[in-house]
């Protein structure tokens, strides 16, 4: 169909940040809002799949109107306040083709249109939390619309644990990603939007579900992304935006295939994120890169690459500013060390780890560290211990780490608690160590993660001489009867 030559009319469009909003976030982080928009969400039966770079995206005034998921639920948290009021735009002036209203309509709660709901969504996720109203821009005259819908539904759509996997790429994504290349000619904005919502998608399921139900099919849509690269982008910014997204969705692939015993995989994926980020120059994606491989080559047992990797990572980052992103980085060193056995080393990490973190959450701080808050500080600190043989200490962090633990991330909560278990296990507490194992037991319906599955399995070889302590039978028992992942 011809274009025409005439430009269309735009609407009257922010031109600057959405200040309300990012008044109402206060002395919060953006990741630390977000936590608390999900928690608000679910006090109302709603599922959004809010994190730090949405908040951001709603303060810079990219998202202009929310969708109706998310409309609900800032309703609820800011009563008597309308959408304008917290500094969004009229509706109908983003609503591109599918606007019927008058341009100046206010933003109004409505029930979802009848276009969007044939559109695919994770299970649990609430109807109309992906609408693409919030994230396109609907006068942006590069980029064919049923091009765009493809690409955007393939990286979006999700189900459960196992299911979501399955369809994190359908149309043809999930088996042959050279035909994203022959579908999207016109690589823009919007590709790069789904691309990094797909990021955003793996990891809200893995912190959910765990790694082993999602890797057999995440690896084809980062094919797809591949293939995106490859057809190439007209504006430069947009291209960074594609190989920036590629590279995550790498990682967040290498994180699955990681968190499931494939280390070889995870290798792969990790080193192909790192040869995109230097070839871009993105700092960013190179320390995230460096970090994820510092945390492998130490659960493989290679300690000293782990130390020299995260050191690495912490070279590349300084320049960011960020002092919760150096403190991550200084326990992937401090795990290296442990793994040397090295305790002055690991304890001098672990203090500069603590340090960073207590100066405090940054506006720049990578949108990937949404899960780094005080549970995960305490967790990778009982690693260390653990590592280092000093089952109490580990222990205690591992317990104050599943107690601090955001109810959202299902499979830390399971992975903490698992690491107390054994711990407590090879502490000489097997009556504790049963009762944390049986509630890891009564997560794993919910989480599939070979690492959880392992640690238990190291515990209950620990707990076998004992069963005669009170509940260790009972836990040996459920153990052996429960399912194993594939």
């Amino acid at each position: 169909m011809a274009s025409s030559t005439v430009t269309p009319p735009r609407p009257n469009r922010p031109s600057r940040p959405n200040l309300a909003f990012r008044h109402l976030r206060g002395q919060r982080s953006p990741a630390e809002f977000a936590a608390l928009v999900r928690r608000a969400a679910r006090e109302i039966g709603e599922r959004v799949s809010c994190d730090a770079r949405y908040i951001g995206r709603v303060e810079a005034g990219e998202i202009r109107c929310p969708n109706y998921a998310y409309e609900r639920v800032f309703l609820h948290m800011f009563p008597g306040r309308t959408l304008t009021d917290l500094g969004f735009a009229p509706r109908a002036s983003v609503r591109g083709r599918g606007a019927r209203a008058a341009e100046n309509a206010p933003c109004v709660h409505t029930t979802i249109s009848a276009h969007t709901t044939g559109e695919a969504r994770g299970a649990g996720e609430t109807r109309g939390a992906y609408e693409p109203y919030d994230t396109q821009d609907p006068y942006d005259t590069h980029h064919n619309d049923e091009e765009s819908d493809v690409l955007r539904r393939a990286f979006m759509t999700g189900g459960g644990a196992t299911v979501a996997a399955a369809s994190l790429g359908p149309l043809g994504l999930t088996t042959d990603a050279t035909a994203a290349e022959r579908r999207v000619r016109h690589v823009g904005t919007r590709e790069a939007g789904a691309l990094e919502e797909a990021v955003r998608r793996i990891r809200l399921l893995d912190d959910r579900h765990g790694a082993d139900g999602l890797y057999r099919r995440a690896a084809a849509p980062l094919r797809a992304a591949y293939a995106l690269l490859d057809a190439g982008a007209t504006r430069q910014a947009t291209a960074d935006r594609l190989h920036s997204g590629a590279g995550e969705l790498a990682i967040s692939v290498g994180w699955l295939a990681h968190d499931s015993g494939r280390f070889e995989d995870a290798r792969s994926h990790y080193a192909e994120a790192l040869a995109t980020a230097r070839m871009t120059g993105d700092q960013a994606l190179e320390a995230h890169a460096f970090c994820n491989t510092a945390f492998l080559a130490r659960d493989a047992g290679r300690p000293r690459e782990a130390v020299r990797a995260a050191q690495a990572a912490q070279r590349v980052a300084r320049p960011l500013g960020s002092p919760r992103l150096m403190s991550l980085l200084a326990l992937r060193e401090a795990g290296g060390w442990a793994g040397l056995a090295d305790r002055a080393g690991c304890e001098q990490a672990l203090v500069r780890a603590q340090t960073l973190y207590g100066r405090g959450a940054r506006d720049n701080d990578p949108e990937w560290m949404s899960f780094y808050g005080e549970a995960e500080l305490e967790g990778l600190e009982a690693q260390c211990w653990s590592t280092l043989g000093d089952w109490g200490r580990a222990a205690w962090h591992a317990g104050r780490a599943a107690e601090l633990q955001d109810p959202h991330f299902t499979r830390n909560i399971a992975l903490y608690t698992a690491e107390l278990a054994d711990d407590l296990a090879r502490g000489g507490r097997p009556d504790e160590a049963a009762v944390a194992g049986l509630r890891v037991l009564d997560l794993l319906d919910q989480v599939q993660s070979s690492r959880v599955q392992g640690m238990l399995a190291g515990t209950a070889r620990v707990l076998a001489p004992h069963r005669r302590a009170r509940g260790v039978s009972a836990f040996l028992e459920r153990h052996a009867g429960s399912p194993r992942a594939v």
